[in-house]
């Protein structure tokens, strides 16, 4: 079974040509199974999707058969144990590690609010887990694995604002920045200036930026050799941002220094650096380093 079309011999073939639509249709019906919590029937994918019903029903036949899905009661669709071990090899390459699991959820448990933990990974800013707040809040897309739109999102530019100057224009200078909502950063001279300002300040916000009703705190952490590596960030209905965005702001920058200090030390150490006594000691929060962004235009 294929979708494309034959070519003339002699004929230079399209670049479209070289991607195969029914592995992009497979592909994302194994998706909208993933994402529907066991509840997807062979109608709504197609619907979804955009397929015939044959096509539909041989995809889904031909991801059970290699075990990526399976039918299960009433009909409906749900990962396979191929599926289960694809997402725990990918868990364990991109995830975060043991430690940053623990702070996230320590963020977590002091704001109460949605806290997700993002990795740098090969030119790209990737969500790595989340765990969700006790007040609903849903952000369409934003899940794990996402990486898209760095330059509207809290959880990006607070690592972006610590990168060298020209791999932050590699990824933006000249590029369209897509307006997400009316406050978004459209322009990178806008995006230089704006990262400037989360240096000082420490910590970014996204106010509305990347969801409309969504206000979000993020801060990064470093590595031993001073490299930005991650952020945590907390999400907040923008309704109640005015009243929590510098109490969020507090427990980021304290997830962040955490995990900084356990990536320079090798040891994961809370209560110590809590007490007061450590403080008189001379402790202070970890700093990142200083690195000014220019525009090159």
């Amino acid at each position: 079974m294929t979708d494309q079309k034959p070519i003339a011999p002699g004929a230079a073939a399209p670049a479209e040509a070289t991607l195969l639509q029914t592995l992009t249709r497979g592909l994302e019906v194994l998706e909208l199974v993933a994402t529907s919590n066991g509840q997807a029937t062979a109608k709504m994918i197609a619907h979804t999707v955009g397929l015939r019903s044959s096509t539909c029903y041989h995809l889904l036949r031909t991801l059970k058969q290699a075990g990526y899905v399976v039918r299960v009661d009433g009909g409906t669709y749900d990962v396979g144990p191929r599926a289960g071990a694809l997402g725990h090899h990918l868990d364990v390459r991109f995830g975060p590690s043991p430690e940053i699991s623990a702070l996230l959820s320590r963020l977590h448990n002091k704001t109460q609010e949605t806290a997700y933990v993002c990795g740098w990974y090969h030119g790209s800013i990737v969500m790595q887990q989340f765990i969700g707040g006790t007040h609903p809040l849903v952000v369409k897309q934003l899940e794990v694995g996402y990486s898209a739109n760095m330059h509207a999102r809290a959880s990006c530019k607070s690592v972006l604002a610590h990168l060298p100057q020209d791999i932050v224009a590699a990824m933006f200078s000249g590029v369209e920045l897509a307006a997400l909502t009316p406050k978004t950063t459209t322009s990178y001279p806008a995006l230089v200036a704006e990262l400037d300002q989360v240096r000082r300040r420490g910590y970014s916000i996204d106010d509305e930026e990347f969801h409309e009703g969504v206000c979000c705190v993020s801060s990064a952490f470093f590595d031993a050799g001073d490299n930005p590596v991650g952020s945590f960030t907390v999400s907040v209905p923008s309704n109640r941002s005015s009243t929590l965005v510098s109490s969020v702001a507090a427990e980021v920058l304290e997830a962040a220094s955490l995990a900084t200090t356990m990536l320079r030390s090798g040891r994961l150490v809370v209560n110590e650096q809590a007490t007061p006594a450590s403080r008189e000691r001379g402790w202070r929060p970890p700093q990142p380093p200083s690195m000014r962004l220019v525009d090159p235009s």
